[in-house]
Formats: C-alpha cells, sequence, structure tokens
C-alpha cells in the first residue's frame, strides 16, 4: 500500500466521525425528559420579562411536541408532562409566571400538578 494513501485514510477517519456526530443537534436519540425540560425553561427564562414572547415560543413547541410524538421521537408520558407546564405557563396572570419560573420542582422531571394528585386521594 501507498505510504501517503494510508497515511491520509488514517488521519483524518476518527476525527471525522465524531465531528459528523457532535453537530448533529437534531437527532432525537440525544433529547431526552431533560433536554425538553431545557429547552422550555429556557424559552421562559429568556424572555421572563416578556411573557406574552414566551407564550408564542411554547405555542410552537407544543407542535414540535406533537410531531415528535407522532414520530416515535417522544413517549406520550413526557408529552403529557411538557403539556401541563404548558398549561399553566399559558394560563397563568404575568404575576404567577414568576412564581411558575421561580418554582424548581416545576422543572423537575416527574413534576405533577398538585390540584390533581388532590383530587386522586
Amino acid at each position: 500500500m501507498n505510504p501517503n494513501r494510508q497515511r491520509l485514510s488514517m488521519g483524518w477517519w476518527p476525527f471525522g466521525k465524531k465531528a459528523a456526530r457532535a453537530t448533529n443537534n437534531n437527532d432525537p436519540i440525544l433529547k431526552d425528559t431533560r433536554t425538553w425540560l431545557a429547552e422550555l425553561r429556557d424559552a421562559c427564562e429568556l424572555n421572563f420579562d416578556q411573557p406574552e414572547e414566551a407564550r408564542r415560543q411554547i405555542r410552537q413547541m407544543q407542535v414540535e411536541w406533537r410531531d415528535a410524538v407522532e414520530r416515535g421521537d417522544m413517549a406520550p408520558a413526557l408529552r403529557e408532562g411538557l403539556e401541563g407546564r404548558a398549561f399553566r405557563l399559558l394560563t397563568c396572570t404575568d404575576k404567577e409566571w414568576m412564581g411558575w419560573l421561580d418554582n424548581l420542582n416545576f422543572w423537575k422531571a416527574g413534576w405533577k400538578p398538585e390540584h390533581e394528585e388532590e383530587n386522586e386521594a
């Protein structure tokens, strides 16, 4: 084998494959519960002083969530949790908005609305 050819094929291949993987941010395998929650939270916190803009972004995310479930990229239970949060953020007053953003439990995986737990008891 030609030594120059061997050097070219061995020098770039392992690094090229890693770089291609790292740049694919739309890979659904990489999006877990924390990632979906982080995207929602980031949209809200970046627009903490503009709740209407955040609500517009939340409505766009709801379409993405529906599409992700239809493709099989998101579990229906995860969508249900995200939709529960979205409902509260979309229907709350601006004063309540800051309360939801500051509520650490609200942003944890597995959060459930309190009033639903009371009704189940």
